[in-house]
């Protein structure tokens, strides 16, 4: 019963009492919350290497800005909204980091695909950790912020443009140069 009242926390299933087809344990046809707190729950368990991690996101985030770029008329209108409010320059790099995640979330669930976006979802608190932590070791926080800016721009307009290659190559640039940048050694 404990481990059923874990599963209905999660989100995975739901329950009722009684008899009939709406009585017992009934998994939930699109778990995509539970399958996040699952996998978040996994990730702080296993407490797997960020590289792991940014080349995971690499690999998911690159199909999604392929698929957009492919898709006929893709709907960004929620990406075009964050990706405005990252457009001010007063934003603190914290409150950068946060929009920095809803735009990638929001790519994602643009895309349609919900496995991807539950997978997302369950990756955040792992890639909010070391971009977050990142901030700290970038002694010239507005230029880099400048910089991811003109990167997070370049993205959607080739995939406005439908260049998927470009736009799979443009996002694993962009992980893979932050990465970059916050792991070097320090002077």
């Amino acid at each position: 019963r404990e481990a059923l009242r874990v599963l209905e926390v999660m989100g995975l299933i739901r329950t009722g009492t009684g008899s009939g087809p709406t009585a017992g344990a009934i998994i939930i046809g699109t778990p995509s919350g539970g399958m996040s707190a699952l996998l978040r729950l996994q990730l702080a368990a296993q407490s797997f290497a960020v590289e792991d991690v940014v080349q995971t996101r690499i690999a998911l985030e690159s199909a999604v800005v392929a698929d957009l770029a492919s898709a006929e008329s893709p709907v960004l209108v929620d990406v075009q909204r964050v990706l405005a409010a990252m457009d001010d320059e007063s934003l603190s790099p914290e409150e950068f980091v946060a929009l920095d995640a809803q735009l990638h979330l929001a790519l994602a669930e643009a895309a349609g695909n919900g496995v991807t976006v539950a997978m997302m979802g369950g990756l955040r608190d792992a890639i909010e950790g070391y971009v977050a932590r990142g901030i700290r070791r970038i002694a010239d926080w507005d230029g880099a912020a400048s910089r991811l800016r003109h990167e997070h721009h370049r993205i959607v307009e080739l995939i406005g443009e439908g260049q998927a290659e470009a736009a799979r190559a443009a996002v694993t640039d962009h992980i893979r140069g932050y990465y970059a940048t916050v792991t070097a050694p320090t002077e």
